[in-house]
């Protein structure tokens, strides 16, 4: 784990890991917005083959609300992502530390929603370690 995420790896397949991902964070609130193929994007555009890597874009509308009217241009950092990425025969997921958005807007609403997005976060992954990892 770096200082600005939160990861696991888990020892199942690329594509069952995205499935349990979704549902897991689906569990804490948090939906897709946003899904990048990291992968299908770079042989798209530089004809490269790397492993297969997703990146959500996961929010959870309540925390994102109170986060935008505390500091609205916290919209930059916004949505949480989190990467999918297979790395030989199992897959790490890993999600941005909330908690690493304090280091550029300290704010006491900030800090509250930082708290509880991480502590959604970090079950999330858990989760995946726990009952499907």
């Amino acid at each position: 784990m770096s200082d600005y995420t939160i990861r696991v790896t888990v020892d199942h397949p690329f594509a069952e890991t995205v499935t349990a991902v979704r549902e897991s964070l689906a569990e804490q609130g948090f939906g897709v917005l946003t899904e990048i193929d990291v992968a299908a994007t770079l042989k798209t555009k530089l004809d490269v083959d790397v492993p297969a890597q997703l990146i959500l874009g996961a929010c959870r509308p309540q925390l994102a609300h109170r986060a935008l009217e505390a500091v609205p241009s916290i919209a930059t950092l916004l949505p949480c992502n989190v990467v999918v990425r297979d790395v030989g025969g199992a897959t790490a997921v890993e999600a941005v530390d909330p908690n690493a958005m304090m280091r550029l807007a300290d704010d006491a609403t900030l800090r509250e929603v930082a708290t509880e997005a991480r502590e959604r976060l970090v079950a999330a992954l858990a989760d995946l370690e726990g009952a499907r990892g």
